[in-house]
């Protein structure tokens, strides 16, 4: 069997009920997805091999007074297992797509500096890299 490439909304989200691991950061959670698939703007795509989804990609567009909308390519997995067969290219190639088709004009991806399996991909995909400081925080406990 191939590699199915699904665009996941609230009619099929139940594929993530089967995922390989390390495809995502942590489990997933059912309202989270929920809260995911309700928002407009918000893209998730999965790679599916034979009932198992082995690899996920998520975007979101961002919208601004000024300026067309941009993509932000905001997460890219595949399982270890699945890695180096053409998997992620297809997913970001769909993603990329997905973000022409609505409007965006530009799109961009961020990863650490030292993540080199990343690097070497997004270089691969012709991205020129930049350097930047990111800063992060979280919100106090009730």
């Amino acid at each position: 069997m191939g590699i199915d490439i699904h665009i996941i909304n609230h009619a099929n989200m139940n594929l993530l009920d089967a995922v390989a691991p390390d495809v995502f950061d942590a489990p997933i959670h059912p309202q989270y997805l929920d809260a995911f698939c309700a928002q407009d703007g918000h893209f998730m795509a999965v790679a599916e091999l034979d009932h198992l989804v082995v690899g996920q990609i998520r975007a979101i567009l961002h919208f601004s007074p000024d300026e067309p909308p941009v993509l932000y390519i905001d997460n890219l997995g595949v399982a270890p297992t699945q890695k180096r067969k053409g998997i992620a290219t297809s997913l970001f190639d769909a993603t990329l797509k997905w973000g022409q088709a609505h409007g965006a004009q530009s799109y961009w991806v961020a990863t650490e500096l030292d993540n080199d399996e990343a690097n070497g991909f997004y270089r691969s995909q012709a991205l020129q890299g930049s350097q930047m400081i990111y800063y992060e925080g979280t919100f106090p406990a009730d």
